[in-house]
């Protein structure tokens, strides 16, 4: 034998190994070698075409995928070829173990089996490149191949039936499975042959790639790629890779295929539901949305419900096989001798058990079946992720539908409100998509729950039991805290609302605070809030730690449980295999028991949230209206419109307008007049159909007429919800309200109509807001609304008027344009916008106004009083019918004359706009530089965010963490010495093992000390459980709690500067999102990172220990997880951004919408607006999708990383060195490494999410570093005297101001003396630096030079508490805050109430406050609005006389408020304020011309100095000049 050569195809062991006597057929070994040759075939034919044929397009990375497209068959045909593969894998595995009983060896035994494999695999390679090719003649080769395979293996399972091989031996059975793959592999080519009749047919099929495959902007490939790109999201390889060179933008996400549109799922879901409705027995049921989903959306959950049950049940694999491979471990493998040798053919035959009886076989199947169900339960993931944003698109649109069709009394009324709307979109569709993801669970987990409590009942019998129970008894306590979680994350969300609202009042009256030196005051009313907000984090804090102390410990407590139990009160010893396979039961259990809570809660939610979004009222439905409008003008003619006996209702049953009978003549001018609250917006309403008609009849043209009444009003409304008919003329709608777009100027100007630059130049003249547009940084391509530029009351209502007369539209409705306008910009638009540009189109004008001046122009007046019409006609009508109110009419009109004659024509309100809006613009660029080079000090953002915690929590969190795992690998090590010892005992083996000192010490020590000993571990390692899960959640408080403090201190004593150049929504966000972020999301993602990096260490460290041979594979699996997470980091952190950037734009838009619906109602907009919500809705799926798609990328890589652990960690176990491994180590070192597998992807999402969230970190700390106000001053403050300043005398010398060191000078040179008590005016042209004067009084601007001296103290060494707590000022805006009128007056409460009624009287508001609900304490809600701007700039008055200081400084103070209210302030100072330093920076010239003294400014230079009458003598003075232009 031993001459004879070692390999051979069919062996040597006997000599008629060769022989074919007894026919070819009847050799096994010729009928092996027959098998071979389709094999040869298919790669003889196949490579050279893959090589040449491709050769071409191997220069091309990649064929574009506008040529891909699926054969029939497809999905089939790679589920079996990976089904041979495994058969293959299978018979190579069958072949070696066979050839291994032979005396030499075998080839023909496992070679054919080999080559089958490269041809299987070849095959799928060689198909793949034929179809993305689209060149189906090719697969002619592989038809061929298919039906000689089937007809060789075929034979051979002939034969074996013939010679009595059955299927108790393995071999037959794997032939037998062959066979059948190979026939339904060549049926599957069959039925590609009859479908593309690609040969043997005359005329071939020819097949386009899908649609969305044409479309190049198509992105998203997984629903048309490869089964094995499909599940190991292989497509995703250029998007991820190329992040790292590039950062991923919208455009190179691109679009939504058309399955997953937002608009293809709402009709799905909306065919469901209407196909429900007609086969409903009781027309009056509503149907069921629950069975709308499950037909719209109940196919993709059940695949994935079959995925998840497929990875659940391949997941009890792993503890099989360690049971399986620890108990054959150190049993001599070849003790099986075959004393029966099953032997046929000359070779030995197999069973299956001797095959599982193999540690490798079973170390292989092992890794086969975690491969497997990790993929699966990744696919369960991915198509339950994808029915989830399917579904949410198909609500987010039914919702928009429904808000779309809301009336206009649901949104008044209180019905429906712009929180509920957001609330709809941001968070209850998003609790369905949740309950969704988790759906499978919902039916999975009792599957798994009950499979591992019989696998353990099997393995330990009924001390498993016991085990089992404490999990299930302890599941309720889980869910009780997460219950109490859920609660307690409500009562932060209000305390954060209350926060939040109240540092959006500081910051909004964060001038005035500085002034008044109140910033302490409200600084420490937010941190009272933030205390109570604090409170409620630490509960919530204790219950998360709680939480995850839970989900650590009950698996320490059941195992312990379980042992100990099985320990007194069985008979059996307990060996290593069945402890190990049981800890690894237990691994999986615990996840399902605690899951089902979380589930539980989500199932709760969804119903609820289901409820709520059919809560949208149905009374609302503006199809009534919709129809109404429709009915009535099929034929708009515009020749005249009316309304006859109309009564209409604002959802009440009280008439609101009530016998209305007017008519609007076409193509003139109709103005609508009457008091406020007559129904003049509300009968342009009626008009419009956004009011409920009771009775009476609207007719828009001559033609057609429709009585209206709620019967006989059905139209069918399927003109497909998302194309709306425009059976009207739309009309061109101005708002009393404005509202704006958030888009840019231009595309709210525009609105939807093709630009035309003439008239669009016309218009913006027509309103004058040419001026302002210079302003904005972009000009008109500036973004304005909610998330651009804040404009002003009247630049906003400008844009809206510019919108209406831009629109090609027979009507406009202008609803009281005039409000927010001064009377110039009044007047400009009159002449320009009304009378010229739309009356000179002959455009039918309906306007709303109080400016009775205007009604001269009218062809037509309608004048309103208590919501029915008084008079209509026109003005002669009126004059010759009606004196009365003519002369009423007429002595109006004079004093709003009079109002034009003292009003100014450039310093007026809406130069006062501009003037904001510059100061809002000026140097923002700058602030943009700055935030640009913060970047780039990630690396130490971590450390910061860590000390902030302190030290020492920073510390015990190390410690403690570190202490925890080394008590947990001490348990399980513990337990493998102790099953070990059992049993040798038990064996009575002299094993030598891997402890040898320390196993002869537990074989000889008392059978109860295994178990106390056990005891005492698991007790520490449960409380340090506690203790870990406790340091983490208290340190991220700390270190929250240290940050929002310092931040609020830094911003609210930061200089003034800051807020000009800073947007205030930038300031808000660090106090919302971020701070929201450090709070409640930080701490959980560290908390997770550290624990999944810790366990993952400890097992590599365990594994290592027991075999260290797998240090060497560890070199190549950390470079792969090293360049994994690399990628999968810079990716995930772009498409986290972009789902947040798009998420965004989708909510405004929902909100923008509910508040916008009778402008685009009147409009005819809504299927435009219907459209964009699709786009966005669209735009942010695409963005989630990606996200999750990227997440599965990296699971199922680190997931084959940890099967690769799993299975070197075995193989080096098995294959070891030549000692005997201890068994209970080999268990250990298993179990450990199956749980690799599950933390190695989170370790990599965690550290991903914390790399996200450490930005919010950085984004507050930017704002740390801004420099505070020097509050200290260079003398104390004890120096400063009590009642300074007594006098109130003024030395201005050679004062120089400048905002910043980096802007040129604001004030040059100034000298002024003023005396105490003396009244002084300033006043100059806009930008001349009167204002800047005021606030270097308070030193709230940088004196560079020169100083100002305040009674004898020099104000720049002052602190600046003190300074401004000394002086009073009234700013132009009047600036209240939400609290009691007391705490406006006098937040410092030093004054008694006395002292504030006389205050009040002398602002002539006693008698006022005093008919309010709790006089001094009646409340003041949000800005004041409860009071009308007079009233509040008179609280301001009567603030600053609180004060009692000697100085006062009236900045603008008079700018927007009316005459009467002046008149008032005028006197007041002049009376109250006698003895007092007044200086008054003018508004308004003629307030100042008894001023005993006026300064004059002229850019930043002191030009004149002189008392007001002696200005006026000099002809040439600028005063004078000023005075006779009104300036």
């Amino acid at each position: 034998m031993s001459a004879s050569p070692p390999l051979s195809f069919c062996g040597n062991d006997r000599n008629d190994s060769y022989s074919v006597e007894d026919g070819v057929l009847n050799n096994g070994c010729f009928v092996d070698a027959l098998n071979l040759v389709p094999h040869v075939f298919l790669l003889f034919i196949t490579f050279p075409i893959l090589f040449i044929g491709w050769g071409s397009q191997s220069s091309k990375v990649q064929i574009h995928h506008n040529t891909w497209l699926h054969f029939p068959g497809h999905n089939m045909r790679w589920i079996l070829t990976f089904s041979l593969l495994f058969v293959h894998v299978c018979e190579i595995a069958e072949g070696i173990v066979s050839n291994g009983h032979m005396e030499t060896n075998h080839l023909h035994l496992f070679m054919p089996a080999f080559m089958g494999f490269i041809a299987a695999t070849t095959s799928v390679i060689y198909y793949h490149n034929i179809e993305t090719s689209n060149f189906p003649k090719l697969l002619l080769a592989l038809f061929i191949y298919w039906v000689l395979a089937f007809i060789t293996k075929s034979i051979k399972l002939w034969k074996y039936a013939e010679y009595k091989v059955g299927i108790q031996h393995l071999r037959f059975c794997i032939t037998a499975l062959l066979v059948i793959l190979y026939g339904l592999l060549m049926a599957v080519e069959i039925n590609v042959i009859r479908v593309r009749k690609y040969v043997f047919f005359t005329n071939p099929q020819k097949v386009k790639p899908p649609e969305d495959l044409q479309d190049l902007g198509v992105r998203f490939l997984q629903p048309f790629v490869n089964l094995l790109s499909k599940a190991t999201y292989w497509w995703m390889n250029p998007l991820i890779m190329g992040a790292h060179k590039r950062p991923i933008e919208l455009k190179k996400i691109g679009k939504l295929p058309i399955a997953m549109r937002a608009l293809t799922n709402y009709l799905n879901l909306k065919d469901a539901y209407e196909e429900q409705r007609h086969n409903v027995d009781d027309p009056e049921k509503a149907p069921s949305i629950w069975k709308s989903i499950y037909r719209a959306f109940g196919r993709p959950i059940l695949l994935s419900s079959t995925f998840r049950y497929l990875a659940d049940l391949l997941g009890f694999a792993g503890p099989l096989c360690i049971l399986g491979i620890v108990k054959r471990l150190g049993k001599d493998e070849s003790m099986t001798e075959q004393q029966d040798k099953a032997c046929f053919f000359g070779v030995y035959f197999l069973s299956s058990h001797e095959l599982l009886q193999k540690t490798t076989v079973l170390a292989v199947l092992l890794f086969l079946a975690l491969v497997l169900q990790r993929t699966f339960l990744q696919a369960s993931y991915y198509v339950t992720i994808e029915t989830g944003i399917n579904l949410r698109g198909a609500l987010l649109a039914m919702i928009y539908n429904k808000i779309l069709r809301l009336s206009t009394s649901n949104m008044s009324m209180g019905e429906m409100t712009l929180g509920q709307i957001n609330n709809l979109v941001a968070i209850e569709t998003n609790q369905l998509m949740w309950f969704l993801f988790l759906c499978p669970n919902l039916w999975a987990m009792p599957v798994q729950i009950i499979m591992g409590v019989i696998l353990l009942y099997y393995l330990l019998g009924p001390s498993a039991m016991i085990g089992a129970s404490v999990i299930v008894l302890l599941a309720p306590v889980q869910y009780f805290i997460a219950t109490k979680l859920a609660d307690t994350q409500k009562s932060t969300l209000d305390y954060s609302t209350d926060r939040l609202k109240k540092t959006t009042e500081i910051l909004k009256g964060i001038k005035l605070l500085k002034l008044y030196a109140w910033e302490n005051i409200f600084c420490n009313s937010v941190e009272e809030t933030r205390t109570k907000e604090l409170t409620s984090l630490r509960t919530f804090a204790l219950y998360t730690s709680m939480s995850i102390f839970m989900n650590a410990a009950i698996p320490i407590a059941a195992v312990l449980v379980t042992f100990v139990t099985h320990a007194y009160n069985s008979d059996a010893r307990l060996n290593p295999a069945e402890a190990f396979a049981s800890l690894a039961l237990f691994h999986i259990l615990v996840t399902p028991l605690f899951l089902l809570s979380t589930v539980v809660r989500f199932a709760v939610k969804a119903l609820v949230s289901l409820a709520s979004l059919f809560l949208v009222p149905r009374s609302a439905n503006w199809e009534w209206l919709c129809v109404r409008l429709c009915i009535t003008s099929f034929t708009l003619l515009p020749l005249l419109s009316q309304v006859s006996n109309g009564f209409f209702t604002w959802g009440s049953n009280l008439s609101t307008l009530s016998d209305i009978n007017i008519r609007i003549p076409t193509g003139q001018l109709t103005m609508i007049v009457g008091q406020v609250g007559c129904g003049k917006s509300s009968l342009l309403l009626a008009m419009l159909g956004e009011m409920q008609t009771i009775s009476g009849r609207v007719c828009w043209s001559n033609q057609r007429c429709h009585t209206l009444s709620w019967e006989n009003m059905r139209l069918d409304m399927q003109l497909s919800e998302f194309t709306v008919s425009r059976l009207i003329n739309s009309v061109a709608y101005a708002a009393q309200k404005s509202w704006l777009l958030n888009a840019t100027v231009e595309d709210n100007i525009t609105f939807g109509s093709p630009f035309n630059k003439q008239r669009y130049k016309a218009v913006i003249d027509a309103c004058s807001l040419q001026p302002d547009i210079d302003l904005l940084p972009f000009g008109d391509q500036t973004e304005i609304g909610e998330r651009g530029i804040n404009l002003s009351g009247g630049q906003r209502q400008r844009i809206c008027v510019a919108r209406a007369l831009y629109q090609n539209t027979n009507i406009v409705f202008l609803d009281d344009p005039f409000s927010a306008l001064d009377i110039h910009l009044s007047d400009h638009l009159m002449q320009e916008g009304i009378l010229k540009f739309l009356q000179d189109d002959k455009r039918t004008v309906v306007l709303v106004t109080h400016k009775l001046q205007y009604l001269i122009h009218a062809d037509w007046i309608i004048a309103m009083k208590d919501g029915s019409v008084l008079r209509e006609g026109t003005l002669k009508d009126i004059q010759n019918n009606d004196v009365e109110l003519y002369e009423h009419w007429k002595t109006l009109m004079n004093r709003q004359d009079q109002e034009l004659e003292k009003d100014t024509e450039e310093d007026s309100q809406t130069a006062l706009e501009r003037k904001t809006l510059r100061r809002a613009f000026y140097s923002r660029e700058a602030k943009n530089q700055a935030d640009d080079e913060d970047a780039g000090e990630d690396d130490s953002l971590c450390w910061r965010y860590l000390s902030s915690g302190g030290f020492l929590m920073v510390a015990m969190m190390v410690s403690s963490k570190l202490l925890k795992h080394s008590v947990m690998v001490a348990i399980d090590f513990w337990l493998a010495n102790w099953t070990s010892s059992l049993q040798n005992v038990s064996s009575k083996s002299s094993n030598i093992t891997l402890d040898e000192q320390v196993t002869p010490f537990l074989q000889s020590c008392p059978p109860g000390l295994h178990s106390i000993v056990q005891i005492i571990l698991c007790g520490a390692g449960i409380i340090l459980c506690l203790i870990t899960s406790l340091t983490v959640e208290l340190m991220g408080l700390a270190a929250a709690t240290n940050l929002h403090h310092n931040l609020l201190n830094k911003i609210i004593h930061a200089p003034i500067r800051f807020f000009d150049i800073t947007p205030l929504g930038q300031i808000l966000n660090r106090f919302s999102a971020d701070t929201n972020i450090i709070d409640q999301h930080i701490p959980p993602t560290l908390e997770s990172l550290t624990r999944s990096t810790l366990l993952c260490l400890s097992a590599i460290g365990v594994i290592a220990y027991v075999t260290p041979v797998f240090l060497f594979a560890l070199v190549p699996l950390t470079v792969a997880f090293y360049f994994i997470q690399k990628y999968f980091r810079v990716a995930s952190r772009d498409l986290q951004d972009l789902d947040d950037s798009t998420q965004l734009p989708l909510l405004c838009h929902f909100s923008e919408t509910a508040e916008g619906l009778t402008t685009i109602r009147a409009f005819r907009h809504e299927s435009r607006f219907k459209q964009r919500m699709l786009e966005l809705t669209d735009t942010n799926n695409t963005a989630y999708l990606f996200l999750s798609a990227a997440n599965r990328w990296l699971e199922v890589r680190t997931d084959y990383l940890g099967a690769v652990i799993v299975l070197t960690a075995a193989l080096a176990a098995i294959w070891g060195p030549n000692y005997v491994l201890d068994s209970g180590l080999v268990g250990l070192g298993l179990t450990y490494a199956l749980t690799v597998t599950n933390y190695l992807n989170w370790v990599v999402r965690n550290l991903a999410d914390l790399e996200v969230q450490m930005a919010a970190v950085k984004k507050v700390n930017s704002f740390l570093s801004t420099e505070s106000e020097n509050y200290e001053g260079s003398i104390d403050v004890s120096q400063v005297p009590e009642d300074w300043p007594q006098q109130g005398e003024i030395k201005i010398q050679d004062l120089c101001v400048r905002y910043d060191q980096s802007l040129k000078p604001v004030l040059k040179h100034v000298n002024a003396y003023i005396k105490p008590g003396q009244k002084v005016g300033i006043c100059g042209r806009t930008g001349s630096g009167k204002s800047s004067l005021s606030l270097a009084f308070f030193n709230m601007v940088d004196i560079f030079e020169g100083k100002i001296i305040i009674d004898g103290i020099d104000i720049c060494k002052l602190p600046l508490q003190t300074l401004r707590s000394r002086l009073s000022i009234i700013l132009q805006d009047p600036i209240l805050f939400s609290g009691s009128i007391r705490f406006n007056l006098d937040p410092e409460r030093k004054c008694t109430d006395d002292g504030l009624w006389e205050a009040l009287e002398i602002a002539q508001l006693k008698n006022m406050v005093k008919a309010l609900p709790g006089g001094l304490d009646a409340v003041v809600t949000e800005g004041g609005e409860n009071f009308s701007v007079g009233q509040r700039q008179l609280f301001c008055l009567a603030r600053a006389f609180v004060r009692k200081s000697s100085i006062l400084i009236m900045d603008e103070a008079t700018a927007s408020i009316d005459m009467a209210t002046e008149n008032i302030l005028q006197k007041v100072v002049m009376t109250a304020f006698s003895d007092r330093t007044v200086v008054t920076i003018a508004h308004l010239v003629s307030s100042i011309l008894e001023a005993e003294q006026v300064l004059v400014f002229s850019s930043g230079i002191l030009v004149e100095c002189d008392s007001a009458a002696g200005l006026l003598a000099q002809e040439g003075s600028l005063f004078s000049v000023l005075v006779r232009t009104h300036k």
